[in-house]
């Protein structure tokens, strides 16, 4: 089979999904959990930005809406088969700027990129 199944698809996003909610516990007594969520340290990194348009293009797309990017305002990643970025993002909405949060699934290596999740304005 050259595609893979939507339950193949559907169990991915269910294990984004599952990982992304996962926090580091306080009981690690400040260790790094590999897996867990990280603040982005440059949200002004190019690569940031470019994880921002996407989502915001792919939202465009998928939800026939008219955003432009505005900026990065904040951001967490997370090492998973790839990065997971969590961003929260400024876009103008018509004349009104609003602010979004987008999940980001990155796999440089293979060229892929999927927005697994976006909400808003928040």
């Amino acid at each position: 089979m050259n595609h893979p199944s939507k339950m193949h698809n559907l169990f991915i996003t269910f294990l984004i999904m599952f990982f992304s909610c996962t926090k580091p516990s306080s009981a690690l007594r400040g260790g790094v959990l590999v897996g867990g969520w990280k603040p982005i340290p440059n949200i002004t990194d190019p690569t940031v930005i470019s994880i921002g348009k996407f989502a915001i293009h792919e939202h465009n797309k998928e939800s026939h809406a008219s955003l432009k990017f505005a900026k990065v305002i904040k951001g967490d990643q997370q090492v998973v088969a790839g990065m997971n970025y969590n961003l929260t993002i400024t876009a103008a909405d018509g004349g009104a700027r609003k602010n979004y949060v987008a999940l980001v699934w990155d796999k440089p290596w293979q060229k892929f990129r999927k927005l697994v999740s976006f909400e808003g304005p928040v």
